[in-house]
């Protein structure tokens, strides 16, 4: 595992980083840990490096030595070479805790950024007009069901909980999102991909997520593989080990894949309908940019997903995520949340984060500043289309008979304009 934060910056500004830490409501003393097991290794480094040089140069002693010396300087060039192993392993020790401890340091929170948990964050603007309705309103669900476009009953009979068909409206209903989707990400100069779904362990890692206590995640251990919950880790790992070419400005792609999600802990949560589920489809937005373009790169994410929030004509908040929030990768966060009306409140139908030079740190991907000389890029993602919109479409489009009036931008892609109840 590669750095995940540049310790020349953490010697240099230990107090940020302290700040940071309480930010996100964790413990600053890890970057005294740190700073501790960093210089720990110098010090192991430095003793190494000068016994090699002391071997190198005694060795040079011993080949210009006389038949009577020898035989004593080699018997001291043992002992020396001893000291040399000693003194290797001491450092390969001091360099495995370093990297233990910066694997437990996420990344530097954004100034700005709300401190506090999930419940913290901030409403920075609300869009559009939360629909009032003269009937009772019915939820996904139920309208899904009149409408015959979604069999939950069959999804959990072939594959258990939480799983689910979409079907006929209902397929072509994700398909024009989907569509929809893609054709604005063009348009807006991504790169189009279609990603593996199963990536291999150093790949998940570094993209920041913890595979031996992150419990949303699945594995096949046969295979030693993960199943991706968002096309952002194929796309962050795409250019591991490169130096790519950002002359021209942000590398954008755009990924569209099925993610996996265990969601373990929400039972009794969100069991109803398709809130919350196994598999889902998405169309994920992914920058690499030098990282003094990062911050204006996050602001046009968070643009291009509220152009097609408009689109599909559902009400929305946006809101800035708190620090203890914003997981291991993150340095800022921004969700734009929904109109729910069953729930009478707003969920979470995008997120864009701002992951600075965390990813990229640790995948090693790299472009050539104007001098020509190697930087590590920043890297960010954000949500332009999900399985989940089709809740807020559903229900802030209901009628009083349970149709659901197909939003003006998807209907070229359906071909409806309204999907009727059996």
């Amino acid at each position: 595992m590669r750095s995940v934060i540049d310790l020349k910056f953490l010697r240099e500004n230990p107090d940020a980083v302290r700040t940071s830490q309480r930010t996100r409501g964790e413990n600053p003393a890890l970057v005294d840990d740190l700073l501790v097991a960093d210089e720990s290794r110098r010090a192991a480094i430095q003793s190494a490096d000068a016994l090699r040089n002391e071997q190198k140069t005694f060795g040079k002693k011993i080949g210009a030595s006389s038949q009577e010396d020898r035989p004593a300087l080699l018997a001291e060039a043992k002992g020396l070479a001893a000291k040399v192993k000693e003194a290797e392993v001491a450092q390969r020790e001091a360099e495995a805790k370093v990297e233990e401890l910066q694997r437990l340091l996420p990344n530097m929170v954004e100034d700005g950024a709300p401190a506090g948990g999930e419940d913290d964050f901030v409403v920075l603007e609300e869009v559009g007009t939360v629909p009032e309705f003269s009937f009772p309103v019915r939820d996904h669900l139920e309208l899904a069901e009149m409408c015959d476009i979604l069999d939950m009953q069959r999804g959990v009979k072939v594959s258990g909980s939480r799983f689910y068909f979409l079907k006929g409206a209902g397929a072509l209903l994700e398909m024009a999102l989907t569509q929809l989707a893609v054709k604005k990400a063009v348009e807006h100069g991504f790169t189009m991909m279609i990603p593996p779904v199963l990536v291999l362990p150093e790949i998940m890692q570094g993209t920041g997520f913890n595979v031996q206590h992150d419990d949303e995640i699945y594995h096949l251990g046969t295979d030693d593989l993960y199943l991706v919950g968002t096309s952002e880790v194929a796309l962050a790992g795409y250019h591991k080990d490169e130096i790519i070419d950002l002359s021209e400005g942000p590398l954008r792609y755009s990924g569209y894949s099925s993610c996996f999600r265990r969601e373990a802990g929400s039972y009794g949560k969100d069991t109803r309908g398709i809130i919350r589920v196994h598999q889902f489809n998405k169309v994920e937005m992914f920058s690499y940019c030098r990282p003094e373009e990062a911050h204006e790169e996050h602001q046009r994410l968070l643009g291009w997903e509220r152009e097609m929030l408009g689109l599909v004509e559902v009400p929305y908040r946006v809101i800035d995520i708190a620090g203890g929030d914003l997981g291991m990768s993150a340095a800022r966060k921004f969700d734009c949340e929904g109109w729910v009306p069953s729930q009478n409140c707003y969920r979470e139908l995008t997120s864009t984060s701002n992951c600075t030079t965390f990813q990229a740190r640790r995948l090693n991907v790299r472009y050539r500043d104007e001098n020509g000389k190697p930087q590590v890029a920043a890297t960010l993602n954000g949500t332009l289309a999900t399985t989940r919109w089709l809740v807020a479409i559903m229900e802030n489009h209901q009628q009083e008979d349970g149709a659901i009036v197909v939003p003006e931008a998807l209907r070229p892609y359906i071909g409806l304009e309204i999907i009727e109840p059996r």
